[in-house]
């Protein structure tokens, strides 16, 4: 075998430089493109006279392979030890089979690459969909951010990173679908509003409005691009009571917002009213805002700190999301402007009172009145509102009103995916999905 050593090769003219010929396979290997040996498929070797540096052309020339030429290995240099570590500290131009069959691993990235640094992980015994792989990008960028630290949780996945410099820093040359993975949440504002209590029935008492529970205007919340949040719109509280019977109003059902990674929010169910001295469930419940207590010592049902208010005592109207219920009266709602247009929801219902003198309002908000007879069921609390009904006699009372969920975000970062034919508009540069019904959003 022929030999030839050297500390430096220039081209003979100009400023390319070949290594072998057409048809040939070159060979590279070691750590660095630049270091150990160069071998044509001749036989004939490159290699350093001294130390284990090669320098191919002067400083300014192009160093190129024939046409038709192959170059084979290249500056990754694969560690024969399987990682099986909860951490490891990766080093520029090596590739790793990380094991994560008895723990998860977290990849810490070199301090200082330089560009064009490469870095492979591969999931040695396919266990990454159970022990996930966590990438620490060591205060560089991982596509263009700090944070999230990128998570890699597929069975069998291998993840093949290229340094390229401080603005975009370490971005995957492939990883699967070679997913954004640090996916930056953006601002959304919300509004939930739970279903609305019915009133009692048999001098019934009004019942609590729904939970009123909002951020608008104040600190916004996180939504992570890719994450399908789910949206529950709560039902208003069942009419209660067949003709001539006595029963505590039925409560409504609560309003949420759940998604992956997304502290779930809950909007409290409004709470029933309560009916006359002996009849069942003679105290109003507990909710969103309180109904009201039963006629002749009926306590009030509370409400939720930072929701609504208690509901009356002794034959009152129920809470509202602005006011306690009073006698005969329920509570005042509370205004909200983030549609763009100030509305007023989660209004109390208002209690029955015996013939010969008016029932009590419901509270502004969709709250509705006392029966205005002893046989007539009082009218159900307006739909989307979140009100509670107001309470009946012998009648009965009508449902609560339903609730519901609106999200506000800048129109930028809306991705029109939504489930549920929720209502979408517009408000300068934001827009607002409103959600009657349940469905879903998208980020």
């Amino acid at each position: 075998m022929s030999e030839v050593k050297v500390n430096k090769i220039s081209p003979r003219s100009g400023t390319a430089l070949t290594v072998g010929d057409g048809g040939d396979t070159v060979t590279v290997t070691g750590n660095d493109v630049r270091s150990d040996a160069y071998k044509a498929s001749d036989g004939g070797n490159i290699v350093s006279q001294s130390g284990t540096t090669i320098t191919l052309g002067a400083s300014g020339d192009t160093v190129e392979i024939a046409s038709g030429a192959t170059l084979v290995g290249g500056g990754i240099s694969w560690q024969s030890s399987i990682v099986t570590a909860a951490t490891h500290t990766a080093s520029s131009n090596e590739g790793y089979w990380i094991d994560t069959s008895s723990n998860a691993c977290t990849i810490t990235l070199p301090a200082s690459p330089a560009v064009g640094d490469q870095i492979i992980f591969t999931d040695y015994a396919r266990n990454w969909g159970t022990n996930a792989v966590t990438i620490n990008p060591n205060s560089k960028n991982f596509q263009g951010f700090q944070t999230p630290q990128p998570v890699y949780n597929t069975d069998g996945q291998s993840v093949d990173i290229v340094y390229s410099g401080t603005t975009k820093g370490w971005i995957p040359n492939s990883d699967d679908v070679v997913t954004f993975e640090t996916s930056q949440a953006y601002d959304v504002e919300y509004l939930l509003v739970a279903g609305g209590g019915a009133g009692g029935a048999g001098d019934g008492a009004g019942a609590g409005a729904g939970g009123h529970l909002t951020n608008f205007g104040g600190t916004a919340v996180g939504m992570e691009p890719g994450v399908v949040y789910t949206i529950t719109v709560g039902g208003g509280g069942a009419a209660t009571g067949s003709p001539g019977s006595k029963a505590t109003g039925n409560p409504g059902n609560d309003s949420t917002i759940t998604g992956a990674g997304f502290s779930t929010l809950t909007a409290v169910a409004g709470g029933g009213g309560g009916a006359s001295i002996g009849a069942p469930g003679y105290d109003g419940l507990n909710g969103g805002s309180g109904g009201g207590g039963g006629n002749s010592g009926g306590t009030g049902g509370s409400g939720t700190v930072g929701q609504g208010n208690d509901g009356g005592d002794n034959g009152a109207g129920g809470g509202g999301a602005g006011a306690v219920g009073t006698q005969p009266n329920g509570g005042a709602g509370l205004a909200n402007s983030i549609t763009g247009a100030s509305v007023t929801r989660a209004g109390g219902g208002g209690r029955f009172v015996a013939p010969g003198s008016s029932s009590g309002p419901g509270g502004s908000g969709g709250g509705t009145s006392g029966s205005p007879s002893p046989s007539a069921r009082s009218s159900s609390a307006t739909a989307n509102t979140g009100g509670g009904s107001g309470g009946g006699d012998n009648g009965g009372s009508g449902t609560g009103g339903s609730g519901v969920v609106i999200l506000r975000m800048a129109t930028s970062d809306y991705t029109g995916t939504t489930s549920g034919s929720p209502t979408v508009t517009t408000d300068g540069s934001d827009t607002i999905i409103t959600f009657n019904a349940n469905g879903t959003y998208t980020a």
